[in-house]
This record gives C-alpha cells, structure tokens and sequence, in this order.
C-alpha cells in the first residue's frame, strides 16, 4: 500500500449520503453520478459520503462499489473530502481486505458498518473485539462507523465509542441514534480527538450541532440541499434564530414524506426541481405512488418560498433538463 496520512477530521459543515443514478436498463450512469457530484459541491457540501445506503451499495457488485467510489474521488478531484463504505459482511480478515481495497480509491476515510460487525443477538463485547480486530488489520488506513438500518441498526454507545476513539484511527461518525442526550454523551468522549459525528436524524439538528456535532450526513440532503447546508451554517448564529427555528420545525414537518420510497422519491423530487436523474432503483423501496408525488409536489412549493424568505440563491437553473 501506499503511504498513508495521519488521520485528520473532516470539515465541520454538511456530508451528504450520496445517490447512484441509474440508466432505464439498471446499469450505472457514471457520467450522471460526476454530474451529481458536482451538483452536491455547489449545493455547499463539505465532504461526500459516497457507496451508502442512499447508494444503494447492497444492490451494487463488489467492482461497482469500487467504480463508483473511483468516479467520485475522480470528479472532486481533492474539492472536498470522500468517505466510503467498505465493510459488507463476513470475517473480518475478509472485511479488511475490502477496506484496503476501496481505501486505495484515495478516500480519506473507509466506513464500516456497525451491523456488519456483529451479529443482532452478540453483545456489545463481541462487537468491540471484531472492530479493534478490523482496526488491528487494516493498517493506519482513516476509520468511520455507520450505524447502518440494514442488515439491523447496531447503535455504538459512548462507552464503547470511547473504546474505539483509543485507536487514534476513528475520524467520522454517522449517528443514528435518534436520542440528543446520548449524542451529546459521544460528543463528550470524543473530546480531544481527530473526530466529527455527523447527526442523520434531522429532528435533532439543531441540538445536536450546538452539542458540539461537526456536521449533518442526512437523506434530506437529497431533496432540498440547500437548507440542510443552511442550517450548518447559521444554527448558532444569533440574528437568525427565528429563521433557524423555522427551518428545523420545517424538518420536523417534512420527517415521514421523505422516507416513503426512499431514494425514489429523492431521485423524483431532484428531477422534479430540474436535475436530470433517473427514477430507476434497484433497491426494492415500495412503488412512488400518485399521492405520494402530489405530496412531494407541496413539499418542493414550500421548499422555494423558505428558501426566497431566507435568501438562498438556486442552484437548479444550469441542471434543468431540456
């Protein structure tokens, strides 16, 4: 392997879980995904997540999964930072050789995924020893953790967080666990180290940036960008607190139609606002059903007006499909 940097945190602000667009036949549109990288940097994301869930990186083959992490890393060209996944099951001398597969992308940091780790049904110990194994195995190469709904949500509480922190190795964490009181108890273990946890619950965040999170890695990111970058940057600011309690009630508002057929309804919602993007998903999600669409129609309306109220400028114009 090359040589590789000492682990360093990733940018304070926005990572998004990014999609994979598809052509009609299911086959990869790799040029649409360097489009659609682009469309993320522009939007204000300060790094990318690419080879998730929101990818669809359980549908796509080991070589895809690399294809695609290759074509991101490619098309920033060193703009912003990329994570990826690279954990998928098995032993974990197996794991860790996918890890250093996808590392030499030049990714800046591989993401396991926690339910990949250990079973539903063994314990906290059990986890902790595989990771510390998949750590042990897998060099000075830059680590983060996923607490991934598939296979199981496995949740790292902040005691064996801490544990995993000792490595030095751990710079990224995309937490899912729902619960502004525990985020805030990682956040104080985590002190002291090269570190972000990223909040995928948009109830929480607000709390969980001013807790002290680096950023926000959230679905909602695929469907109105601006507002989760928006609220990255002015969460704290004291002369827009009317306007960041608006924006986060409108997240709370917003939580249930944007999980329903799910990444469809990002890729709709995107094509609906004038990015050229494929409904095709290999992941079986439920169909994008004719109510479903005229909700996501309302929701994109309000999405403009915040957007006019809070003065974002569009970032659609130059996609807009002819």
């Amino acid at each position: 392997m090359t040589a590789i940097p000492k682990p360093s945190s990733l940018p304070q602000g926005f990572i998004p879980v990014m999609l994979t667009p598809f052509f009609e036949n299911g086959d990869v549109d790799y040029d649409g995904l360097k489009t659609l990288t682009d469309f993320y940097i522009e939007a204000g994301a300060a790094g990318l997540f690419a080879n998730c869930l929101s990818s669809e990186m359980f549908e796509l083959s080991e070589d895809e999964r690399i294809a695609v992490t290759q074509t991101v890393v490619d098309q920033v060209a060193g703009r912003v930072p990329v994570v990826a996944t690279g954990t998928f099951g098995g032993p974990i001398a197996e794991q860790a050789d996918f890890v250093k597969r996808i590392y030499q992308t030049g990714i800046q940091a591989v993401i396991v995924i926690s339910g990949l780790v250990a079973a539903e049904d063994e314990s906290d110990q059990v986890f902790l020893e595989r990771a510390q194994e998949l750590i042990a195995l897998t060099e000075a190469i830059p680590l983060g953790f996923y607490e991934c709904p598939v296979p199981y949500k496995r949740l790292i509480n902040s005691d064996i967080l801490a544990q995993l922190l000792k490595s030095g190795r751990i710079v990224y964490h995309k937490d899912t666990c729902l619960d502004d009181v525990e985020v805030a108890r990682r956040l104080e273990v985590a002190k002291g180290y090269e570190f972000g946890l990223y909040d995928a619950y948009m109830v929480n965040a607000v709390s969980s940036l001013r807790a002290g999170a680096a950023g926000l890695s959230c679905i909602q990111g695929n469907i109105y960008p601006e507002l989760v970058v928006w609220i990255c940057k002015h969460f704290n600011d004291p002369e827009k607190q009317g306007e960041v309690q608006k924006v986060q009630q409108f997240f709370v508002d917003t939580m249930d139609i944007v999980h329903a057929a799910y990444p469809i309804i990002a890729k709709y919602s995107l094509q609906k606002r004038g990015f050229p993007i494929s409904l095709f998903t290999r992941r079986d999600v439920g169909i994008l059903t004719s109510d479903l669409t005229v909700r996501m129609d309302t929701l994109l309306g309000q999405v403009e007006q915040l957007q006019e109220e809070l003065g974002i400028a569009g970032i659609f114009d130059k996609y807009l499909i002819k």
